[in-house]
């Protein structure tokens, strides 16, 4: 099973936000960068770049796929983790840590608690093993 973690908040799409100050960090979870397998391009947003809940923010791409990353949040980029695009492969080392994406300053910080909490996305990683 996947390693979640009761800190965060999770989508459907298999991305993680988690408050820090006023602003969000936001990264991709264990089970997504297992499914991936090698992360080899990551592409993100400049900061400043508007981003809608549910949208793409950027693009990964590993040896077998290509993916969209979706938006948790209505908001604004405000940091970009620039070490992690020039060492994409970081993913898979710790994607709860140093391999973070974006950070966002949410349009609304209410938001975020509508996100699933760590049991339900546990709740849903079982459901789609199934």
């Amino acid at each position: 099973m996947s390693k979640v973690l009761d800190d965060r908040r999770y989508t459907e799409e298999h991305e993680w936000a988690k408050k820090e100050g006023d602003a969000v960090v936001v990264g991709i979870t264990d089970h997504a960068q297992g499914s991936l397998g090698d992360v080899v391009f990551l592409e993100l947003p400049e900061p400043g770049k508007k981003i809608t809940k549910g949208k793409t923010f950027g693009v990964i791409e590993s040896v077998k796929a290509a993916s969209d990353l979706y938006a948790p949040l209505d908001g604004e980029v405000v940091e970009v983790n620039g070490p992690l695009v020039a060492a994409p492969e970081g993913v898979n080392k710790d994607p709860y840590g140093a391999a973070w994406m974006i950070k966002i300053k949410p349009a609304n910080a209410s938001a975020f608690e509508a996100l699933m909490d760590a049991a339900a996305y546990t709740a849903l990683l079982q459901k789609t093993a199934k």
